[in-house]
């Protein structure tokens, strides 16, 4: 039986990993959220480690608060680059091969067509700066890797694009949505199944990927489907506006091709 690590138990995608993983017969989890064990602090990952013998990590601690992260980087790349690297550095030692999840937003969004794995990053907030970091210290310390880069994450769980549209409609609040953004909004419940499902049929997986739900659309789409989904179009007025005012940038086509 494979020994899986999972940290940011948490967050969303954590959350979504612990619901499903009695499916996974095959695999024995260690789920700890932030309190149980802190990439920050290699000491904390260092005891974490000497205790299990663990086959694999996925690393789903992450500062995800796009906005935030713009003013104040510091706590973004402490987590997302400095954290990840003390990850990498304990998965290599440990010979545990480490599952990170990356983002779509280490691209511009200048491209007009869906990013591939080959193309070049070119972060244009610190969030995005702060994930393409981690990805290179992966990169530079291990070889037994997978980076999984994903776009729009939602679910049940915490909040998120998709809870927040669902709280201010059930509140009978009218909705702002631009549709200047375009890109893959992704189920994490379907983000953690395929990470299972891979570390049930692979023991070597070293490489960059993408993983999306697939269908394009822009956060207004995203919205009306959110909305049509749970009978709630009738429940408020949903408003197209061009420029939502956001303190970082965002990039404008964040598709990615798998």
């Amino acid at each position: 039986m494979k020994k899986v690590l999972v940290t940011g138990a948490n967050g969303q995608l954590g959350q979504c990993l612990q619901k499903i993983a009695a499916q996974f017969k095959n695999l024995e989890f260690t789920f700890k959220n932030s309190k149980d064990l802190d990439i920050t602090d290699a000491l904390s990952i260092k005891k974490t480690f000497d205790l299990v013998d663990f086959d694999y990590c996925i690393n789903c601690a992450a500062y995800t608060d796009v906005e935030q992260a713009e003013k104040t980087p510091d706590i973004a790349i402490r987590v997302n680059a400095e954290g990840v690297k003390n990850l990498a550095f304990a998965c290599k030692k440990h010979e545990v091969g480490l599952i990170h999840i990356s983002t779509d937003y280490v691209f511009d969004g200048e491209k007009k067509e869906p990013y591939s794995v080959d193309d070049i990053p070119n972060p244009i907030n610190e969030y995005g700066k702060s994930k393409l970091l981690g990805e290179k210290y992966i990169q530079a310390i291990m070889d037994d890797y997978y980076i999984i880069r994903t776009s729009w994450l939602y679910s049940e769980f915490g909040k998120n694009f998709y809870t927040s549209i669902l709280k201010k409609a059930k509140a009978g609040e009218n909705l702002s949505v631009t549709d200047s953004q375009t890109g893959c909004p992704t189920n994490a419940n379907n983000l953690a199944k395929y990470i299972l499902t891979v570390l049930s049929s692979n023991d070597k997986f070293p490489g960059i990927y993408h993983f999306t739900d697939g269908e394009i659309l822009n956060w207004f789409e995203f919205a009306e489907k959110i909305l049509a989904n749970n009978n709630l179009t009738k429940n408020v007025k949903l408003e197209k506006v061009k420029n939502y005012r956001t303190f970082a940038r965002r990039p404008n086509y964040s598709v990615l091709k798998e």
